[in-house]
């Protein structure tokens, strides 16, 4: 049963706790990976040091995640595409704007950043070497 991807969640904690129990933490996630990031997220801050986050296509049109802590922001990269037809770039505005959270929009880019990995590759290496 569909369980608004809290049993993936609770997967990823226990991921985290297993392979990375203690120490700093960047999380990444795509699509609806990137929608359990944020729920995981929820849990691990303020437990965790959460060095960098990067959200990439975020799946919240069906289901909205909860908002982000406040004091994460600095940390986290949301990317979208501008033409993505999976999750609408209307909708992570939608999600992100009463956070003021900003989102990164590859112009013309799908749900599958066709043609532009490598500047996907980038934006997302280059947040996570910021930390």
């Amino acid at each position: 049963a569909h369980d608004e991807g809290r049993g993936e969640a609770e997967d990823m904690l226990a991921l985290v706790q297993q392979v990375a129990p203690e120490g700093p933490l960047s999380i990444a996630g795509f699509s609806f990976g990137a929608f359990v990031a944020i729920n995981a997220l929820q849990a691990l801050w303020g437990a965790r040091e959460i060095e960098r986050v990067a959200l990439v296509g975020a799946s919240v049109a069906r289901v909205p995640p909860p908002a982000l802590p406040v004091d994460s922001h600095e940390r986290v990269l949301v990317v979208h595409g501008e033409q993505d037809d999976t999750v609408a770039l209307a909708a992570v505005m939608d999600w992100a704007r009463p956070q003021s959270l900003p989102v990164t929009v590859v112009p013309g880019g799908g749900h599958f950043f066709h043609g532009q990995l490598p500047l996907l590759k980038n934006l997302v290496a280059r947040h996570l070497r910021a930390g």
